[in-house]
């Protein structure tokens, strides 16, 4: 087979640029290739303001003009912008150094920016730009794109959670009938264990460093001693929006990156656990899915309507976790004050996060196709009235009959039981009136203690 040079949808190597490109578009303003560069100009400008401000006698502070000049640089940066860069680094083989020398070309025709241009990456080593730049890029996913995805399931899972929060539901404990429950209260146990996910991806504080080559401020104190220059340091990252990291070798540890990891990954494990849930509850006939006109299920069963939406979500939740994993689990090493392997698994940013996007999608698509099958539900708990076994010798406990738990244990273990059979042995337990009268009005449906009202709560 011939390929085509031109990537393309059909040819590329991962389906997030092919089969799933689409599904990531939104991360693409700043987890891309380009993404990186723009965040790069961004600090190495916010760096150089800095400096400009300082009061230092070789760098008077810029004019209004320059300063929007730079700003417009940052705005407007663009995918022809990114390009160019990479035709520096042809040369220099070197991604930061080529972004320094186009900033510089960008400033050229402007007197007072050319010539302040050698204190563009002033004391600076590479990683003091990447790790700030990835501390931008990881925040402005989070806010843009992460929570919001990840909040659209939980308002989903909580509608459903008021919805269906009286439709009674038997529960299976070890895949055996279990106390029964009700539709809504499943629902709002994932939406509130999501909710606190999502809370503790926003409390992962960002971490950067400004500080030179091994964490030290070593050449920036050659060149200025009586500069203060942690407190500057930490200055320009406050603008930015970022925390200063005092104690680090040449790279920024990683170590908030990692929580941040492994934050979203426990919240995609539960959605990959509802996913499981909802993939068996439409296999026992609990819910339908609306039909799509055109769609087909199989190539050769005419009736199947697959979930094949929660079969991607969690397919695709799968490889999220297991590059998130690596990230948090790689990225805090680094041999003695610095190696090369994180900056190679960085790159992957986009990937671990298109895969969750591709997965939210698919999962908020699966519950968009939901219909309660109230029908099947409804059967399903009326023939199980063994599970009010467990009420019955709970009364029987308060009141002080012999052996409770065994006599409804050789009752019903094993064997089932229904309605009239249970109720000739409620009648012949010897308990008050009150409480005898209640268990004999009780149904499999009736009995779900406070599950509507938890439901609700939420």
């Amino acid at each position: 087979m011939q390929i085509d040079e031109q990537l393309s949808h059909l040819n590329a190597l991962s389906p997030l640029d092919g089969r799933y490109a689409s599904r990531g578009r939104a991360l693409r303003g700043v987890l891309s290739e380009a993404a990186f560069m723009a965040h790069r100009v961004e600090v190495e400008i916010a760096w150089l303001v800095g400096l400009s401000e300082a009061g230092l006698p070789e760098l008077a502070p810029f004019s209004q003009a320059s300063r929007a000049e730079l700003r417009e640089l940052i705005a407007h940066f663009s995918e022809r912008d990114a390009a160019l860069i990479k035709e520096i680094e042809k040369t220099t083989n070197h991604d930061v150094k080529a972004v320094e020398y186009w900033l510089k070309e960008r400033v050229a025709d402007n007197d007072e920016l050319a010539r302040a241009s050698e204190f563009i990456h002033f004391a600076c080593t590479s990683e003091d730009i990447n790790n700030t730049s990835h501390a931008l890029m990881l925040t402005r996913a989070r806010s843009g794109f992460i929570v919001p995805r990840l909040n659209e399931v939980c308002v989903q899972l909580q509608a459903l959670a008021r919805q269906f929060a009286d439709q009674p539901m038997l529960s299976r404990t070890h895949g055996q009938p279990a106390s029964p429950t009700t539709v809504g209260k499943e629902f709002a146990n994932v939406a509130a264990r999501l909710a606190r996910a999502i809370a503790a991806i926003e409390a992962v504080e960002p971490l950067a460093k400004l500080n030179g080559a091994t964490g030290n401020y070593n050449a920036h104190l050659a060149a200025y001693p009586e500069v203060d220059w942690p407190a500057f340091s930490a200055k320009v990252l406050t603008g930015l929006g970022l925390t200063q990291n005092p104690h680090t070798i040449q790279i920024e540890p990683h170590d908030w990156m990692a929580a941040l990891f492994d934050a979203v990954a426990r919240a995609n494990t539960i959605v990959l656990d509802m996913d499981r849930d909802l993939w068996g509850y439409i296999s026992l006939g609990y819910f339908k899915q609306r039909l799509k006109d055109g769609e087909v299920g199989s190539s050769t069963m005419p009736h199947k309507v697959n979930p094949i939406d929660f079969e991607n979500s969690e397919g695709n939740l799968g490889l999220a976790n297991a590059v998130l994993r690596h990230l948090s689990e790689k990225l805090p090493i680094s041999r003695w004050q610095r190696d090369l392997t994180d900056s190679t698994v960085l790159r992957n940013l986009g990937v671990a996060f298109g895969y969750c996007a591709v997965a939210w999608d698919a999962c908020l698509r699966g519950i968009g196709k939901l219909e309660l099958n109230a029908a099947a539900i409804n059967a399903d708990i009326d023939g199980c009235w063994e599970v009010l076994a467990e009420p019955v010798q709970t009364v029987m406990r308060r009141y002080g009959l012999p052996q409770p738990y065994e006599q409804l244990k050789a009752l019903t273990r094993g064997k089932g039981i229904d309605q009239e059979r249970l109720r000739e042995f409620i009648l012949g337990l010897d308990l008050p009136a009150e409480p005898k009268a209640r268990l004999l009005a009780m149904t499999p449906r009736s009995y779900v203690g406070l599950a509507a009202e938890l439901a609700r709560q939420l």
